[in-house]
């Protein structure tokens, strides 16, 4: 039960580096899931399998901080 709690505690932070212009849609869709729409802003989120599936689709457009 110990393992859970410390994957459900874990966070990633996320930096955009990249501009949503000109991407496809879903990329777009995907930066807001990851509560990123602006060049520079940070955002911290739960390290789920989900969350990296997210930043893999979008690894040109944004930088994670602090793996």
């Amino acid at each position: 039960m110990a393992k859970a709690n410390e994957t459900a505690s874990k966070t990633i932070k996320v930096e955009q580096i990249g501009s949503a212009i000109r991407r496809h849609h879903s990329q777009r869709s995907t930066l807001i899931g990851l509560k990123l729409n602006k060049i520079g802003r940070v955002s911290e989120l739960r390290d789920t399998p989900e969350v990296r599936g997210m930043i893999n689709k979008v690894h040109h457009l944004v930088r994670v901080i602090g793996e």
